[in-house]
């Protein structure tokens, strides 16, 4: 009962913090719930694919296939891949962070792993077509070539700087998701 509860505590936080704010302030509190509830129904239509999808690649990609084309001696193909999995990727952000876990936990390079995270925070081909149409193509290729460089390069260092037994404990970590 102790782990539920530690597991769910922000949950019940939030919760109890929302039957307050109801009871105190009417009016804020029922917008409150109103966009908990949305968020909530968003949320719910996003993560069951990407749940699915993750247990799809947990069972069609193996570990030793992971490693080779994304793990520690991948080099531009890795890169390239992890470029290519978050562009091409759907959702918010939010939904990229159970597809790092499992990279992580199939051996993939963590600063691949970065790269994926970027890629789908900034590199999006449908943001990227909606950008040109709204801001030129010289914009968004522009910005797409600086974003590559900088999402590399912020990669590159976050693993430099981060110690490798950090590093080995969200490896274990994500070993360990369930």
């Amino acid at each position: 009962m102790k782990k539920l509860i530690k597991r769910y505590a922000a949950f019940i936080i939030l919760l109890i913090l929302n039957i307050a704010i109801v009871i105190f302030f009417p009016s804020i509190g029922m917008s409150s719930v109103k966009i908990t509830w949305d968020n909530t129904l968003e949320m719910l239509s996003v993560v069951p694919p990407i749940f699915i999808l993750l247990g799809l690649l947990d069972v069609w990609v193996s570990k030793e296939s992971m490693i080779k084309i994304m793990g520690e001696k991948s080099k531009y193909i890795g890169i390239a891949i992890a470029f290519l999995l978050g562009s091409a990727a759907a959702g918010p952000l939010y939904a990229a962070f159970p597809v790092a876990g499992m990279l992580m936990k199939k051996g993939s390079k963590f600063s691949n792993v970065l790269i994926f995270i970027g890629a789908w925070s900034t590199t999006k081909v449908p943001m990227l077509l909606f950008e040109a149409s709204s801001m030129g193509w010289k914009f968004t290729l522009l910005r797409l070539g600086i974003d590559l460089f900088v999402i590399a390069a912020i990669a590159y260092i976050t693993e430099k700087l981060m110690k490798k037994d950090e590093i080995a404990e969200l490896y274990e970590r994500a070993e360990n998701m369930d």
